[in-house]
């Protein structure tokens, strides 16, 4: 990879040291030091692997395919549980995760990006930007539809919280054992999980799509994020609730998300249109096996894009 290159968007001073990121490190410590103090242990490492994915899902269905690009709906009571698994990850409130995401997307490896590798290094992509302090506040205006909540703008102020809930349970259920496995390991492992989104998908895999940005497909990274890893098929037509396009690209978010409509949990589950889906490819392979329903012409990748703010 390419060495840093330091856009107008990133300075000196948004990469110094921000002490609000303190927790940040001390967590991934108490990870480490808490596995050696404690020993390895595989039903540890099974507590932590469950409540990865468990969250994880939190992170997938919840901050990003709901309250980022809605491309589902559900009751205003099932929206908050989701709002409590996903702050449950201690990723900051969903209207901030949601109002950076849509302006993640407005501007995506271009200047303006929070979070572009290609433009800012792949180091910043994946963590600094979450530890400078340039991107604290919430730019509401990109969230009308979620301020709109007390509850949620509740939950945004005390987003910790969820995890300290979790984390006090976790003691009092097993203990440290259950406490370091179960919150300072898979915490640490979920973080760098969804961190790799913005990161090594916008580096690593391969593109259908010709779209304006890096995104790639990666199966390894969807397997890890619970799909969110077909990050090109995402950016190309970002409202989609499966962003596994075809039966063999392994989509467990949209499989959780499946299982919940068919109990009503969940409903209007918004899919890539076939003709859409077939249209603009950039990967021979994975054009010939793609069957349009019908000879008209898709809309352009840049144009789908904007079904995001609705």
């Amino acid at each position: 990879m390419s060495a840093t290159q330091v856009t107008p968007n990133t300075t000196a001073a948004d990469r110094s040291f921000n002490p609000r990121s303190l927790p940040f490190f001390v967590i991934h410590v108490l990870a480490v030091a808490g596995v050696v103090w404690q020993g390895w242990s595989w039903s540890g490492l099974g507590l932590a692997v469950a409540l990865y994915y468990v969250r994880m899902f939190g992170v997938t269905g919840g901050y990003h395919r709901y309250f980022s690009h809605k491309s589902f709906k559900t009751s205003r009571f099932m929206q908050f549980v989701f709002a409590l698994l996903a702050t449950s990850s201690a990723q900051k409130g969903v209207i901030w995760w949601a109002s950076h995401h849509r302006h993640h997307h407005k501007h995506s490896d271009q200047l303006g990006d929070i979070h572009s590798a290609k433009l800012d290094g792949f180091w910043w992509s994946h963590v600094g930007w979450i530890l400078s302090d340039k991107y604290e506040e919430t730019d509401d205006a990109k969230v009308k539809d979620l301020t709109k909540f007390p509850e949620l703008m509740w939950l945004e102020k005390y987003y910790l919280v969820p995890p300290t809930v979790l984390g006090v349970g976790l003691f009092l259920a097993g203990g440290w054992w259950a406490l370091v496995w179960g919150m300072f390991v898979s915490t640490t492992l979920l973080w760098h999980g969804t961190f790799t989104i913005n990161s090594l998908t916008h580096v690593w895999g391969s593109t259908r799509y010709a779209t304006t940005d890096n995104s790639r497909n990666n199966l390894i990274l969807a397997l890890i994020t619970m799909g969110e890893g077909w990050h090109n098929n995402h950016h190309y037509y970002q409202r989609s609730v499966r962003q596994g396009f075809y039966w063999w690209e392994i989509d467990l978010t949209y499989y959780v998300l499946r299982a919940m409509s068919a109990v009503g949990l969940v409903w209007d589950l918004h899919r890539v249109p076939r003709e859409v889906r077939d249209a603009h490819m950039t990967s021979p392979q994975t054009a010939s096996a793609a069957v349009p329903d019908s000879g008209k012409p898709a809309a352009p990748a840049i144009a789908t894009a904007s079904v995001v703010a609705r």
